[in-house]
């Protein structure tokens, strides 16, 4: 009788799990989701919402803020929509999805506007500027027109002799309103001063034509107005193109600067200006007399310095009259009635006031009828060369720059 019933017992046992395995388990329906593309902009922003989990061939309404927008599901109760975010958005914007049974949120970050950019100055003292990441960084020009309280109507960067020419560079500079200024450096970035490859005779003598060509040509067809500043700080010891260095002799520096200049302008750019573009003088450096091309082979004279102030164990404050007005006598002594720009320059933080500084810059290049412009080194590199290195240095500039506005 015992075995009988566990006999039995099995048997049902086995019948109940058979019976079991049959059933499967209730799948719950996928829970409402929505997605937005994009999540965040600024108020005014087209965006797709994208919804699964609801009801199949249903209506419904997408909710932003004070609007509304109608929707109907798939049979698969998917639905994709277009909205527009209200233009009184702001902060965290709950986006709400909903038919009679079901609803799904997400949410959408409202960005503030970027502020307006100030235009360009038409004051006859122009201000330009170079910054770390060159013309297509946009956010740091856009920092810098903020800060100085006007656009930079031109944009200083370098490219060297193995680069292509930069057009895509010179169109973003072109669409802010500005001119490029572009220092076009024979050699090879990373390689010292000691380049035998890039000797000022071996540019005379026509061994970078092909390169010089393919500048020409694409300068002459991109039409717009273009600054070149070929080969600067020349009367220094520190780049290859210098007399006195890299095998390079007296009257070099000439030949190799009439040769791409010739070079370029056979190919029709007579959208170039030519700008020449020593350091300050100092002693020791190469007279300048004896580097200048000519006249003829030169639209403007260029003139870098910077006031290291104590930043460096040589270096000690300097004004900017005192920085600038030895080289611009010179140049109106060589270079009588060619326009002067201040190519590069910036003051240190060290050893004085840099807020003074900048004021006593644009008073003094304003008053000077020969001066177009000056172009602020807006880096920290050496030194912090930056308009913002300081609260107090940026105030400064940007009121320099509105008092020569009104004058």
């Amino acid at each position: 009788m015992f075995k009988i019933v566990k006999v039995l017992t099995a048997a049902l046992a086995a019948s109940a799990g058979l019976a079991l395995a049959g059933i499967q388990p209730v799948q719950a329906a996928p829970a409402a989701q929505i997605t937005l593309s994009p999540a965040t902009g600024s108020a005014g922003s087209a965006v797709t919402v994208n919804g699964t989990g609801f009801k199949a061939s249903a209506s419904g309404t997408v909710v932003a803020g004070s609007a509304s927008f109608a929707f109907r599901t798939a049979t698969t109760g998917a639905f994709s929509t277009a909205i527009t975010i209200p233009a009184a958005a702001t902060g965290k914007l709950t986006v709400t999805a909903k038919t009679s049974s079901v609803q799904a949120s997400s949410v959408f970050t409202v960005t503030p506007p970027a502020p307006a950019l100030p235009p360009v100055s038409t004051a006859r003292l122009r201000f330009g500027v170079a910054t770390a990441n060159g013309p297509m960084a946009g956010a740091e020009l856009d920092e810098v027109a903020l800060l100085a309280g006007e656009s930079p109507s031109s944009v200083l960067f370098y490219k060297d002799f193995l680069q292509a020419p930069p057009i895509s560079e010179m169109n973003a500079v072109r669409a802010r309103g500005a001119v490029p200024l572009v220092t076009w450096e024979p050699w090879a970035w990373g390689g010292g001063v000691d380049q035998p490859a890039y000797a000022l005779d071996r540019i005379a003598a026509g061994d970078f034509d092909t390169r010089i060509i393919e500048w020409g040509q694409s300068l002459a067809a991109w039409g717009y107005p273009v600054q070149l500043r070929f080969a600067h700080e020349m009367n220094g010891n520190w780049y290859p193109w210098a007399e006195g260095v890299n095998g390079n002799m007296a009257g070099d520096y000439v030949r190799a600067w009439r040769h791409v200049h010739d070079v370029v302008t056979a190919t029709g750019a007579s959208n170039v200006s030519w700008v020449w573009s020593p350091n300050v003088p100092y002693w020791g450096s190469t007279d300048l007399a004896g580097l200048f091309p000519g006249a003829g082979y030169v639209d403007i004279v260029g003139l870098d310095g910077y006031n290291w102030g104590t930043s460096a164990s040589w270096s000690s404050w300097v004004s900017p009259q005192d920085l600038f007005a030895p080289g611009i006598a010179e140049f109106r002594a060589i270079a009588p009635g060619l326009p002067i720009l201040i190519a590069e320059t910036a003051s240190s933080e060290s050893g004085g006031s840099k807020a003074a500084w900048n004021t006593d810059l644009v008073s003094y290049l304003a008053a000077q009828p020969d001066v177009m412009g000056f172009v602020w080194f807006h880096l920290q590199k050496e030194a912090d060369w930056r308009i913002n290195s300081s609260d107090t240095s940026a105030a400064a500039f940007k009121s320099a720059l509105t008092a020569r506005r009104a004058s």
